[in-house]
Parts: structure tokens; sequence; C-alpha cells
């Protein structure tokens, strides 16, 4: 069954064709709250926040964009509103300097990999919220520049800013991994 006629119903109070909703999309909105937030479980709980609101609002969704769509615009928007909420949890002094590159075996590798991707996962939590639920969503989630736009509420020139602006920032910080 196609999303549309599952909304349709979902919208007339069949808690089943929702189900079937929450089955196809929770696992993608998971991990981009988990994505926006850093945390699992303040992930789990702007997800399920979204969802109950999804439920509550279907009757108003009029399908100007997919279900999908209109559910990662709910769920960033959820995330935003959790990180606006919470002090900075690291300092930027206490994260460490990336250590020199290693030509050893396979062990000095893969310990080098997990620190890129620290490095990485730091960089992102370093940045605008707005930029980085834009890179989220483009990088980790392949929206369209026009569903980004219409999941954060904001010009597609805006989201394309935003984009420069975060991939610039990355690239940055992530310079002596190179």
């Amino acid at each position: 069954m196609d999303n549309g006629l599952l909304v349709a119903r979902a919208a007339e109070g069949d808690d089943d064709a929702f189900a079937v909703l929450v089955q196809r999309h929770s696992g993608p909105l998971l991990a981009l709250a988990y994505h926006m937030l850093g945390n699992l479980s303040d992930a789990e709980e702007a997800v399920q926040d979204a969802l109950i609101s999804a439920w509550r609002r279907l009757p108003e969704f009029r399908g100007d964009a997919s279900f999908r769509t209109w559910m990662y615009r709910i769920v960033t928007n959820r995330c935003l509103n959790v990180r606006r909420g919470r002090a900075p949890s690291v300092s930027l002094d206490a994260v460490s300097e990336p250590t020199a590159h290693d030509a050893g075996g396979e062990p000095a590798r893969a310990v080098e990999s997990a620190a890129a991707a620290a490095a990485l996962t730091q960089a992102l939590r370093d940045l605008r919220p707005d930029q980085r639920a834009c890179w989220v969503l483009r990088e980790l989630h392949g929206l369209s520049y026009e569903e980004i736009a219409h999941v954060v509420g904001e010009s597609e020139q805006t989201v394309r800013g935003r984009l420069f602006r975060a991939r610039r920032t990355l690239m940055k910080e992530m310079a002596s991994w190179r």
C-alpha cells in the first residue's frame, strides 16, 4: 500500500495504517534525530514526540509535500528545539588535537579511522544547528535542496548557503585528517 493511501486512512482514524507508516519511517527518522542530537535516548524521545504530534495533526496534512518530508520537518523542528534548550555539553578546550599518522599496521589504521570519525562527529556537533540540519538531511538522508527547504521552512537559496557554510566549516575542521 502506498503512503498516500495509508495517510488518508490514518487521518480517518485507522490505527493500523498509521502503524504501517511508523514502521516504514521510524528508522530513517531515528537516524536523523540521532545525527541532529548525538544521543540515542534524546533521539528516541524526539522521534516519539514527533510521531505523537504527527498522529494528532494528521487530519491537517494537506499533501503539499510527501509524508516523509512532512515527518522530517516535524522531527527536525523537534530536534532544533531540544538543541536550543540544551547547554553545550563539551567545551572546545576539551577536544584533543588529532594525532600524527602512524604508517604502522592495521591496528594503527583502525585507531586513526576511529579518531577521524570522532573528530567528524565533534565537528558536526559544533556546527550551528540550522547548518547541521541541512547537512544531515542532504549528506546522510539524500534529500534534494527543494525537500530540505520544505523541511526547514526556508528558501532553496538559504539551504544552499547553509550547506556551503557547513561544508566549508567541516573541510576546515577536518583538514588535518587529509
